[in-house]
């Protein structure tokens, strides 16, 4: 599938509205993938991309406008909530969570209907 045909190019709702906390070792620091200088401690074990523990969260690495068009920083060295986290109608599953946060920035659900994705082409944010 090519970025042009993925919904989340277009979004980056999920960015925006929740927090995305991880174990503290996925941090580059600790061993690691994740930006260490881009995260935040919340407890002793866990951590949090900056900008998203807060009232109006919204990732630091997530680059655009949030409905128009996004990418991700540091996809490649994302976190495993935002790896894990799928769009809204993937395979033919409902993300109510996706739904929730596209809500939040007046975008409709995507449809269940949507095609399956190839995950090696995956360009989500």
């Amino acid at each position: 599938m090519s970025e042009i045909n993925n919904p989340c190019m277009t979004c980056g709702a999920c960015c925006a509205y929740f927090r995305v906390s991880f174990y503290w070792a996925e941090s580059d620091e600790s061993g690691g993938v994740v930006p260490q200088e881009l995260t935040e401690q919340v407890t002793p074990f866990l951590s949090c991309m900056q900008g998203t523990n807060s009232k109006s969260p919204r990732c630091v690495a997530l680059e655009g406008e949030v409905g128009q068009s996004v990418s991700c920083s540091i996809y490649l060295n994302r976190p495993t909530p935002c790896r894990e986290f799928d769009q809204s109608g993937l395979n033919g599953n409902a993300n109510q969570a996706c739904d929730r946060a596209r809500a939040r920035y007046g975008l409709p659900p995507l449809d269940i209907d949507l095609a399956t994705i190839d995950l090696n082409h995956l360009s989500c944010v």
